[in-house]
Parts: C-alpha cells; structure tokens; sequence
C-alpha cells in the first residue's frame, strides 16, 4: 500500500519531465528556424559609386577607385514597383503654329470647308483606329504599298490634331 503513492508521484514528476523536455525541443526548432529565415544572415555589404559618365554603380566586390560608398543590404528598404509616378510634362504654347493659323482662318471664313474637314478628319481616325494592316498609295510610283505601323501611329496622330483644331467643342 505504501508503494502505491509513491509510484504516481514518481509516474506524475516523470511525465511532467517529458512535457517539459517536448516544450524545449520545439521551441528549439522554433528558434533554429528564425534563426535560419532571418535576414541578417543574408545581408551583405553592397559597393555602390559614379563613374565618369555620370553612371550610378551597385556591386558586391569594391571597385578600384576609392570614391565608393557602402551600403548594407539590411538597410535597403523595398519599395513597390512603379511607386514613383512620371510627372507630366509642362507645355509651354508660345505662338500658334501655321496649321494652328490656317485652321482658324478656315474655321473664321468657310465654315463648311472646316466641317468638310472635320468629317474628313473623323473618319480617316476611325478607318486607322479601327484597322491595322492598311495600305496607302505611294507618291512616287503611285502603286499601294503596306503602312508601317510608325506611319498609322504618325498618322493618327496627325488625324486627331485634324479633329482637335476643325471640330466645334
């Protein structure tokens, strides 16, 4: 009878050793794996300078020249791709172009010329918006030749400057 408690303590103490002793092991798998992930262990020094040319230089391995700077790859923010928008261009309009004066004379004196070439201009944007295997008829030979899709998009181009300036708001 004496043995009886004593063997559940004994059982009792040894079971609570092998929860203790599981407990450690998985925290040391814990930390080996932290450990394994973290990224001080992969940061290196990275060398960055300007060339002659005005070229900015990032490499692992110093150049010759001594005018570098070391950056450690830790410090290296990551930042999103295409964070930074492109800024428009200001256009400054100093005087009208030719096109620009002979389009308001036309617009000022022969309001069905300019809506001939306002229908003109709008269907031509139509036919190149709309098609991209187009031929035009060469001005030398006369024959029809294949557009280059340079010339459609120069074209099109030129076909909303057409709409733009001969086509009422």
């Amino acid at each position: 009878m004496l043995l009886a408690p004593v063997t559940v303590a004994v059982l009792q103490k040894h079971n609570q050793n092998i929860f203790v002793h599981s407990v450690l092991v998985v925290l040391s798998i814990f930390a080996l794996f932290i450990s394994l992930y973290s990224t001080d262990i992969y940061a290196t020094e990275i060398y960055t300078w300007v060339d002659e040319h005005g070229v900015t230089h990032y490499s692992q391995e110093p150049p010759e020249h001594n005018q570098v700077k070391k950056i450690y790859s830790e410090d290296i923010k990551p930042a999103k791709i295409g964070s930074v928008s492109p800024q428009a261009t200001i256009k400054v309009k100093n005087e009208a172009t030719e096109l620009e004066k002979s389009a308001a004379a036309i617009n000022k004196s022969d309001k069905a010329q300019a809506k001939m070439i306002c229908d003109n201009a709008k269907h031509s944007l139509n036919v190149l918006t709309s098609h991209s295997k187009l031929n035009k008829q060469s001005k030398e030979s006369g024959e029809s030749v294949a557009m280059t899709e340079e010339q459609r998009q120069g074209a099109i181009k030129e076909q909303k400057q057409r709409v733009s300036l001969f086509c009422s708001k």
